[in-house]
């Protein structure tokens, strides 16, 4: 495993307008969608080892995601311990869609169960659920950014999304998407 390569600070202070760019692009397929996982390459470096791509790129945006392929069945954390980035890579961002429940929700459940399969039904099966799609991503200095779409209640006539921002959405994905960087 080698040690995070050093990046501009540039790059810290782009990750959250790319999670968002992430975020943006997964929304428009809608609903339903499976974990998608994306490498975060610097533009630069893009464009030096791809200049056709330069008129689909903005040249200016210090990062760009790019999809990776299907992730395999399973646990995510499976799947997320047996990837490993080339050193071209600054970072990687994943989006899943999870169910969130309040605090007070989590504190009537009691002890979920042990098997993830389990907890994630009884979560899914609570009244109070909330179904959301998840952000995640990271860079190879550990910096991190989350960003959660809260799917519109149904009973809220504007049916409006909503959305939050925040490094600490999610810090044991962020701890195992930076292992893959590792």
């Amino acid at each position: 495993m080698s040690e995070p390569q050093p990046y501009p600070s540039a790059l810290s202070h782009a990750l959250p307008a790319t999670v968002r760019e992430v975020e943006e692009f997964v929304a428009a397929a809608g609903w339903d969608q499976p974990p998608q996982l994306f490498a975060l390459v610097t533009t630069v470096t893009l464009l030096a080892s791809q200049p056709e791509l330069a008129d689909q790129l903005d040249a200016q945006a210090p990062l760009t995601p790019v999809a990776q392929d299907v992730l395999p069945e399973g646990e995510l954390d499976a799947a997320l311990a047996g990837i490993e980035w080339p050193d071209s890579v600054a970072g990687c961002a994943l989006a899943q869609e999870i169910v969130v429940l309040p605090p007070e929700a989590q504190a009537g459940l009691g002890e979920l169960p042990a098997d993830p399969a389990q907890a994630r039904r009884a979560a899914a099966e609570h009244p109070q659920r909330r179904e959301g799609r998840l952000v995640a991503a990271v860079l190879r200095d550990g910096v991190g950014a989350c960003v959660l779409r809260l799917r519109a209640d149904p009973g809220d006539d504007l049916g409006r999304d909503e959305v939050v921002e925040d490094p600490q959405l999610a810090p044991n994905l962020l701890h195992a998407l930076l292992a893959t960087l590792r």
